[in-house]
């Protein structure tokens, strides 16, 4: 395609000949490559968001608790409380595929004080390998390991939310105590994960101890709140979760047909269904964006077509002063493209545009996590479409002009 300065005029003054029908014909394609560009950031950003609420947290885990029994078992009477022990951690970790298997025990409104300042919170009793099923993103210190565990050290590691109300910001918590129920622990770590996907509580809002320090301190025995567990690569979690169930069943004498005893949580099938939404959501997004724009290129096809009606005369002196077919396909297409082009090039300038201005809104200052710009690969995949999209709109016009006979367009005028 021949492209000089004749070709760009002549572009121009057809394209602005009808101002009016150009700018409403070339808004179809502006407004459809608009939506595209914001619904693709868009759900890129929203789909972020999701992953931060779920961050740090192991996929391929599983919890365990403990119901009212719904059913009379061997001499217990229907509606039996229990409890779990720290002995049916080995009975879960002896099931084939589990990985890591860890206790957890919770209590809830206790005040820390730390000189004249408390804050209501949750306080914890964990084993170190629960960071295997939460990751705790540590800041100052560290998280609790074996020693304090077997040691039943009075030490202690903080939540974000915890910091903020006690201590002034940027100052080192660590080796500093806290007073919880009148006992003094030591603060030996600082843990900002604020994930909102917990398992008894944000670690932002406890105060997490060894779970031996938390046995002698609160005198809870072998008592298990939530035995926690993840299962090795290959294996799924409801592969598994009959033999656990019959496993901690058979140990607390309930029935095996009793369905409400045992609680089972597998965030395996929560990270699952949140993935096909998220499919879904993407899916929807390029239905819906492609088809605006593709109802823009056909409004362009059509008035293209008007076009070449109204031309009819023009394209047959054209034709019998020596202009090839090959001209007039060139000039339409030309056309077509140029008009599709400038109105799709307008779309995504705006598109980012606007993104732009939810991106900024969305994060702190300064500190962007949650990204709702495209992709520069995709913003030149969506320059590419434009111009094959500008080609096919024209395609139907161009060679209803190539077909004009100069005899009969003189005729025609």
């Amino acid at each position: 395609m021949r492209i000089d300065r004749d070709t760009c005029e002549e572009i121009l003054v057809t394209i602005t000949r009808n101002r009016t029908r150009s700018l409403l014909t070339a808004f179809g394609v502006f407004w459809g490559i608009f939506m595209l560009i914001v619904l693709i950031g868009g759900g890129q950003g929203m789909e972020q968001q999701m992953q931060k609420q779920f961050e740090g947290f192991a996929q391929n885990s599983g919890f365990i608790g403990a119901m009212n029994t719904s059913e009379a078992y061997k001499g217990f009477r229907k509606g039996r409380s229990w409890s779990l022990e720290i002995s049916d951690l080995p009975r879960v970790a002896e099931v084939k595929g589990t990985d890591v298997v860890t206790p957890s025990f919770a209590l809830w409104g206790k005040n820390a004080i730390y000189g004249d300042k408390k804050y209501n919170c949750c306080v914890k009793g964990l084993y170190p390998d629960y960071e295997y099923i939460e990751h705790q993103e540590i800041k100052y210190g560290r998280f609790i390991n074996d020693v304090d565990v077997r040691e039943a050290r009075k030490v202690c590691v903080i939540g974000k939310r915890i910091y903020e109300a006690l201590f002034k910001p940027g100052e080192d918590p660590c080796g500093k105590y806290i007073k919880v129920d009148g006992i003094y622990y030591t603060i030996i770590g600082l843990c900002v994960s604020e994930g909102n996907m917990n398992i008894q509580g944000p670690s932002s809002e406890s105060i997490t101890l060894p779970y031996t320090t938390m046995q002698q301190a609160y005198n809870v025995g072998n008592r298990v709140d939530v035995i926690c567990f993840t299962v090795r690569p290959g294996v799924k979690v409801s592969d598994i979760q009959p033999e656990l169930e019959s496993a901690v069943k058979e140990a607390h004498y309930i029935s095996p047909t009793d369905k409400q005893a045992v609680m089972m949580l597998n965030a395996e099938a929560i990270f699952s269904m949140v993935d096909n939404l998220m499919k879904g959501i993407r899916i929807l997004i390029w239905m819906v964006g492609l088809g605006t724009l593709f109802a823009g290129a056909i409004g362009v096809s059509n008035i293209m077509m008007v076009t070449v009606k109204e031309r009819t005369t023009e394209i047959g002196i054209r034709r019998a002063i020596g202009a090839r077919p090959k001209d007039i396909l060139q000039q339409i297409l030309s056309e077509s493209i140029v008009l599709t082009s400038v109105a799709g090039m307008a779309g995504i300038t705006f598109g980012v545009f606007v993104l732009h201005i939810l991106e900024t809104a969305a994060n702190d200052p300064g500190h962007i996590t949650t990204h709702y710009q495209v992709s520069f690969g995709l913003a030149v995949g969506t320059c590419l479409l434009l111009i094959a999209l500008g080609l096919l709109a024209g395609l139907a016009p161009a060679y209803r002009a190539m077909a004009v006979k100069p005899i009969e367009a003189i005729r025609d005028e």
